[in-house]
């Protein structure tokens, strides 16, 4: 792609980016994206051919943002359920962050990739496989679909809580501990001894 047409896509990347960020997904348009990238809604389609795979993309870009949580889990001198502990902290501050692109993901799934093949290689590209190399360690278990349970059950523990604190301590009345008391709770139930 000739550098000036890379220039345009990033920019109207970006411009959904901010738009996302500021004022949520449910609120973005092809033509108020068009005005704060000052372009036009001919050129956002033709880059990519729909709201929704521009939304699919600008997702993409803000998910590879995460991606540095992971790096925690590569640092050999740190014991492994200290490294999991740390990234689960820094991810849980992440999905803070950004809730609603949380939500947006787990409502529409694998649907903003091309392929399940595309998904599977994007998780790999997040570090999926770190965590599963740290529980490894953890726990000495060596099957990959045990690995991959404990995964899944670990980010539900950990991360539903954090996404649904504001409604149950507000709608509720529920008052939830604080996520480095929720995370050594769960750390310490779920590897007792280990």
């Amino acid at each position: 792609m000739p550098p000036d047409q890379k220039e345009t896509k990033d920019k109207i990347l970006q411009a959904t980016l901010d738009m996302i960020k500021n004022e949520g997904f449910e609120n973005v348009t092809i033509r108020k994206i068009a005005a704060r990238s000052d372009t036009n809604i001919a050129l956002i389609n033709y880059y990519f051919g729909s709201k929704e795979k521009l939304i699919s993309e600008a997702i993409k870009i803000m998910l590879l943002g995460f991606r540095g949580t992971f790096d925690v889990l590569d640092d050999s001198a740190v014991p492994p359920k200290e490294r999991l502990k740390t990234f689960l902290t820094l991810y849980v501050q992440v999905i803070q962050q950004h809730p609603e692109l949380v939500s947006r993901i787990i409502a529409t799934g694998t649907a903003m990739f091309a392929s399940q093949v595309e998904y599977g290689e994007f998780l790999r590209e997040m570090g999926f496989h770190k965590i599963q190399a740290v529980l490894q360690q953890i726990t000495q278990e060596d099957r990959p679909d045990k690995l991959m349970m404990m995964i899944t059950q670990l980010f539900g523990a950990i991360f539903l809580p954090a996404l649904m604190k504001p409604i149950l301590e507000t709608g509720a009345g529920v008052k939830m501990l604080p996520v480095g008391e929720q995370i050594d709770w769960f750390l310490e139930r779920y590897f007792h001894g280990k």
